[in-house]
C-alpha cells in the first residue's frame, strides 16, 4: 500500500477507535465493507454491522452481505425496514432516498440502547460529496458519521484498501437499491422493483455482464442501459427477440435501448438545479 494511503488507512482506524461502540450501516458494497472491516480491526466486539432488508434490495445482495460480514468477522444483524409503508417514499419524488435513509437510521437508533451503540457510521466517501445524495441529508439529521468522507478517502482509495485487506468485494460494481431504477414521479411499488430485478438478472445472464441497468419509465417501458461495447450484441436479432419476449412476459409493455449506454444515476440528469441545491450536501458550498 502506498504511504499516503497507508496514512489515511491508519487515520481511519484511529477515528473509529475513538468513537466508542459503533454501529455500521452495512449494505455489502465496497464502501461499507471497508468501514465495517476498519471498525472490526479498531474496535473488535464493540462494532456491529447492520444490513437493511426490504423489497428494494436486489436478489442475492442480502445473502452476499451476510457472507461478507462473516468474512470480515464483525457482529452482524439484519433488520427489516418499512420504507414502502411511507407515502413520501412511495411517491418517488427527487428526495425519495431521504425517506429511505431516514427509515433506516430511525430503526438503527431505536436499537442503539439495547445493543449499547454510541455512534452510527455509514460508507459515504469523498466522491459522494456534491453528488445528488438526499440520503446524506438524513445522515446529518440523525448524526450519522461518515468516516471515509471525513478523511477525504475517495472511491478509488476505498477499492485499494479493500484489495489490500483481502475483501472479496474490492472490485464489485456499485449496486444501488432497485428503487433507483424507477423514474422519478412514478410510484415505487414492490411489484415494480421485483420486475426490474428479474429483468436485470435475466439480462446479466444473457449478456454475461456484471453491470447494467433496466430503467422503469412511465407506461411500463423498460429502458436498457448496457456498456457501449455490448450494444451490438444486444441488437442481434435472435437475442433481441429473446430479451423483448422475456421482458414483456415480466410485465413491461415496451422495451427500448439507451444509445448513450450504461451510466450510473442517469435519472439524476432530470433533477432540477434548485432541487440539487436543496437536497445535496456540499452543493453551493466553498471547498
Amino acid at each position: 500500500m502506498a504511504e499516503p494511503l497507508l496514512h489515511r488507512t491508519q487515520a481511519l482506524l484511529e477515528l473509529l477507535s475513538g468513537l466508542g461502540r459503533v454501529g455500521v450501516a452495512f449494505s455489502g458494497g465496497v464502501d461499507s465493507a471497508v468501514v465495517a472491516a476498519a471498525a472490526q480491526r479498531a474496535l473488535g466486539a464493540r462494532a456491529i454491522a447492520f444490513t437493511a432488508a426490504s423489497p428494494s434490495l436486489a436478489a442475492g445482495e442480502l445473502e452476499g452481505a451476510v457472507a461478507l460480514a462473516r468474512h470480515i468477522g464483525i457482529r452482524h444483524q439484519v433488520i427489516h425496514t418499512q420504507e414502502f409503508a411511507d407515502p413520501h417514499y412511495v411517491r418517488n419524488s427527487f428526495d425519495r432516498c431521504y425517506f429511505c435513509k431516514s427509515e433506516l437510521y430511525r430503526r438503527l437508533l431505536e436499537l442503539a440502547p439495547t445493543l449499547g451503540i454510541d455512534v452510527l457510521v455509514n460508507g459515504a466517501n469523498a466522491d459522494d460529496r456534491g453528488d445528488h445524495r438526499p440520503g446524506m441529508v438524513a445522515a446529518q439529521e440523525f448524526a450519522v458519521r461518515s468516516p471515509l468522507l471525513e478523511l477525504q478517502i475517495t472511491k478509488r482509495e476505498v477499492r485499494e484498501i479493500a484489495r489490500e485487506w483481502g475483501l472479496p468485494v474490492w472490485d464489485k460494481p456499485a449496486s444501488p437499491c432497485l428503487a433507483s431504477r424507477i423514474a422519478y414521479g412514478l410510484e415505487v411499488t414492490p411489484e415494480r422493483v421485483a420486475r426490474v430485478d428479474a429483468a436485470e438478472r435475466f439480462l446479466k445472464e444473457c449478456l454475461s455482464l456484471r453491470e447494467l441497468r433496466v430503467r422503469y419509465e412511465p407506461n411500463d417501458l423498460a429502458r436498457l442501459e448496457v456498456p457501449l461495447e455490448a450494444l451490438p450484441r444486444l441488437l442481434e436479432p435472435s437475442l433481441r427477440e429473446q430479451i423483448v419476449s422475456e421482458l414483456r412476459r415480466l410485465g413491461f409493455r415496451a422495451v427500448t435501448v439507451d444509445l448513450q449506454g450504461f451510466r450510473s444515476g442517469s435519472f439524476n440528469d432530470m433533477v432540477p438545479v434548485s432541487e440539487l441545491r436543496r437536497l445535496t450536501p456540499g452543493v453551493g458550498e466553498s471547498s
